[in-house]
């Protein structure tokens, strides 16, 4: 049984059929890469399964189970995690204070609630170490790299103990370095069961780490390939359209 299967995913807003007919499977502990050129539904697709819109039509099944997400916590509630290309970090909190960002833990002192920031830092340390991470809970994102900011990112998915994590073009703008660490963490996401869908521009990433490749293509998916299956070269046509199928 896979953890997700969409089955004929269509997406319109009004005219314009951003999506048509996408059907596609993970499995625990199995990375997808996600490609296509700009335009192509990647970002719908990823919204739909992390419950930003509903679909026109299709359904989205985990676990066997068909499933209508009419808000994001309906997704985050069903396991699905994203971690969005702008990270919605915030620079002036610790990386503690912003993987708890919307879900901080309090504690009562006679009448009063206050944050319980010792618990928060203490958590989010287990979870950099168990993604092994060097980020360190007390450290203010302003003064991080982006690879460092990843890990927040990602961490803060973790507290929900989600079964899949979507990730929206995690290595763009980040140095050489940077990018072998974001590889890292999704490697380290694969081998702790984590099922983890990944779009990305990036050939030699999606090569890397990803199990199996799909190309959207004008809304549409055009091809659904094993890694060991395919080639750069031939994923680079399926985008373009040099190729029309595979």
């Amino acid at each position: 049984m896979s953890l997700l299967e969409l089955s004929n995913i269509t997406k319109s807003f009004g005219a314009i059929h951003a999506l048509n007919g996408v059907s596609l499977e993970i499995e625990a502990g199995e990375a997808v890469g996600l490609m296509g050129d700009n335009g192509a539904g990647k970002s719908t697709l990823m919204k739909i399964i992390a419950g930003n819109y509903p679909p026109t039509q299709g359904q989205i099944q985990i676990e066997g189970q068909i499933v209508e997400f009419s808000q994001p916590i309906d997704a985050r509630e069903a396991g699905i995690e994203i971690v969005y290309q702008d990270l919605a970090l915030c620079d002036n909190l610790t990386a503690g204070a912003n993987v708890y960002l919307g879900r901080e833990l309090k504690r009562k002192i006679g009448p009063f609630s206050m944050l319980d920031y010792p618990a928060m830092y203490k958590r989010a340390g287990e979870l950099f170490s168990s993604l092994k991470s060097e980020t360190r809970p007390r450290d203010l994102v302003r003064q991080m790299s982006g690879g460092q900011r990843q890990a927040v990112a990602i961490a803060r998915t973790q507290l929900s103990d989600p079964k899949l994590v979507l990730m929206d073009e995690p290595t763009a703008a980040i140095s050489v370095r940077q990018v072998a660490e974001v590889l890292a963490l999704i490697k380290r996401l694969k081998d702790t069961g984590h099922a983890v869908i990944l779009v990305s521009h990036r050939m030699p990433d999606v090569f890397e780490v990803c199990d199996r490749v799909a190309v959207l293509r004008r809304g549409s998916k055009v091809a659904d390939k094993c890694i060991d299956e395919t080639s750069p070269e031939e994923v680079t046509g399926l985008i373009i359209g040099a190729i029309e199928a595979a």
